[in-house]
C-alpha cells in the first residue's frame, strides 16, 4: 500500500519504522532535509523535501497514486490544511490528522467531512484515557481489553513475595482459583512463549490473558492489596496531564498538579477550578514532602523530560507510593527500563502509532481484519482480536489438531455470551470472537494467517 507520512519528527520516525517493517510503500515529506536525510539511509523509503500542506509538495510525494495520508507534523493547523488538499488532489485518498489542540476537539468532530479526514488521532489524550484506566482498576502494571472490555490482557511484575514465584504454570490453578492464562513473560528483557513446564522467577513480567470480572479474583488470591484512589498527584502540567485531570474530576478522585511554568498554572489553574494547581519544581524533595508526597495513593510524572519522570518515579516506589505511573516518550531502551521501579509505563507516542497501524492493517484486509491491536512484553508481541467469518479456515476443529504457525497462541474464544481460555479440545466457530498472541513481525492480518 502507498502512504505519505506528512512529518519526520519523533512520531512521523516510529511510524516509518513500524509501517516499513510491514513492507508498505512509504513516501517522507519533511521541511528538514538532515531528518530526511537520517530516515532515507535507515529506512527503504522516498523522501521529498518541503511544506506539506502545498499542492506542489504533495504532488511531488505521489498524492495521485497514494492510498493513505498521514498527517504528523506538530502544527495541527498544517496537519488539516495537508488532509484538505490532498483529498481535493486525491477524492479516494484516506487521511488520518494528528490534532492535540483541545480547542479543537468538538469542531474536529463536527466539521471532520469538510476537514476530509478519514481518522485524527490524539496521543496526549490516548494516554490520558490509558493513565485513568490503569488509576480506576489498580493492581496491574498495564492493561489491554478486547471484545468491547469483556476480555483483558495484563501485565504484572512478580517481586520476592509473590506466590507465584517459583511456580510451573501447570501448578497454577491451585494458587489463582479462577481461570486465566498466562501468554507471555518478559525475562531479563526477552519475551517467552511458556508451556506448562515453565517456572516463574522473581523479576519476571508476567502478561495474563483473563476474563475483566475474573482479574479482581486473581488479585484477592494472589494477595495483591488495591485500595480505591482517592488523592492524585501529577508532576507536570503539559496536555497530558489536563486530558487526565478532566477525566479524573468525574470520577471524584482529587488531583494536585504540580507545574514550574506560572503562566501554564494560571491557565491550568482557569481550565481545571476544582484541580490544586502548585506552582514549584516537581524534581524538589522539599516542595513534594510539603505536599503530602508519601501519603498520596498515586503518583503520575508527566513532565516534558523523560528522565526527570524516571527520577520522580523511583522517588516515589522509595516512598512506597501505592501506585506509581510514568509518562516516557522513548521507550526504545526496554533492557534499562524493565529493571528500573517505575510502576507502569505509559508511551503516548506508542499508544497513537498502535491506532494507526491497525487502520493501516484494516485497509489492507478490508474483511477479516483485526478488531483489535495491542503491542505487548515491550513490543516484541501482539495481541489481536478477530472475528471467526464464513471462509475461516479449521471451524469447529479441536486446536490440538490444528498446525499453528510458530509463535502463534490462541489465548481466548468468545462464543455469545460465553468466554472460554482455550486448551486442547477447545474450538471456534463462525460467529466467535478469537483473541491471539503472537511474536511481533508474524504477518498476521487475518485470522486464516494464523495457521501453517
Amino acid at each position: 500500500m502507498k502512504i505519505i507520512i506528512a512529518g519526520d519528527g519523533k512520531m512521523g520516525a516510529i511510524l516509518t519504522r513500524q509501517l516499513s517493517a510491514e513492507g508498505d510503500d512509504l513516501t517522507l515529506i519533511d521541511s528538514n532535509p538532515k531528518v530526511l536525510e537520517s530516515s532515507e539511509v535507515r529506512y527503504d523509503v522516498m523522501v521529498v523535501q518541503g511544506n506539506c500542506a502545498s499542492m506542489e509538495t504533495l504532488q511531488a510525494a505521489g498524492v495521485d497514486e497514494a492510498n493513505l495520508l498521514i498527517a504528523m507534523t506538530g502544527q495541527d493547523e498544517v496537519n488539516l490544511l495537508c488532509c484538505m488538499t490532498a483529498h481535493g488532489l486525491n477524492p479516494d485518498i484516506h487521511t488520518i490528522a494528528r490534532v492535540r489542540n483541545p480547542e479543537y476537539a468538538v469542531q474536529i468532530y463536527e466539521m471532520r467531512e469538510m476537514f476530509a479526514l478519514s481518522m485524527t488521532v490524539n496521543p496526549e489524550r490516548q494516554a490520558a484515557a490509558e493513565i485513568e484506566r490503569l488509576l480506576k482498576y489498580p493492581g496491574f502494571l498495564k492493561r489491554d481489553t478486547f471484545v468491547k472490555g469483556r476480555v483483558e490482557i495484563v501485565e504484572l511484575r512478580l517481586d520476592n513475595e509473590s506466590k507465584l514465584c517459583n511456580v510451573a504454570l501447570n501448578d497454577l490453578a491451585p494458587i489463582v482459583k479462577c481461570q486465566i492464562l498466562v501468554c507471555a513473560v518478559l525475562r531479563d528483557g526477552k519475551a517467552v512463549a511458556p508451556d506448562g513446564n515453565f517456572v516463574l522467577r522473581e523479576g519476571d513480567r508476567i502478561f495474563v490473558t483473563a476474563s475483566t470480572d475474573t482479574l479482581a479474583i486473581l488479585l484477592k488470591n494472589l494477595g495483591v492489596i488495591t485500595h480505591k484512589v482517592k488523592r492524585v498527584i501529577l508532576c507536570g502540567g503539559g496536555r497530558v496531564s489536563y486530558y487526565l485531570a478532566k477525566l479524573l474530576e468525574k470520577s471524584g478522585m482529587g488531583v494536585q498538579i504540580i507545574e514550574r511554568n506560572l503562566d501554564r498554572c494560571t491557565q491550568l489553574a482557569a481550565m481545571l477550578p476544582s484541580a490544586s494547581v502548585i506552582h514549584g519544581d516537581a524534581s524538589s524533595r522539599f516542595l513534594l514532602e510539603s505536599e503530602g508526597f508519601s501519603d498520596c495513593d498515586a503518583l503520575v510524572t508527566m513532565t516534558g523530560l523523560d528522565e526527570l519522570n524516571m527520577i520522580i518515579s523511583l522517588y516515589g516506589t522509595s516512598s512506597h507510593i501505592p501506585q506509581v505511573i510514568t509518562k516516557l516518550g522513548r521507550t526504545d531502551d526496554t533492557n534499562i527500563l524493565g529493571n528500573l521501579s517505575l510502576g507502569s509505563i505509559v508511551s503516548p507516542r506508542e499508544l497513537c502509532c498502535n491506532t494507526i497501524v491497525q487502520y493501516v492493517r484494516a485497509m489492507k484486509n478490508q474483511t477479516g481484519a483485526a478488531l483489535t491491536v495491542h503491542t505487548i512484553a515491550d513490543g516484541q508481541a501482539e495481541a489481536m482480536e478477530f472475528l471467526a467469518e464464513k471462509g475461516t479456515r479449521h471451524c469447529g476443529e479441536p486446536l490440538k489438531n490444528l498446525r499453528l504457525k510458530k509463535g502463534v497462541l490462541v489465548v481466548c474464544i468468545v462464543k455469545g455470551p460465553k468466554l472460554e481460555i482455550p486448551n486442547g479440545e477447545s474450538s471456534f466457530y463462525e460467529g466467535d470472537m478469537v483473541i491471539i498472541v503472537t511474536s511481533k513481525g508474524k504477518g498476521i492480518y487475518q485470522l486464516n494467517d494464523i495457521f501453517e
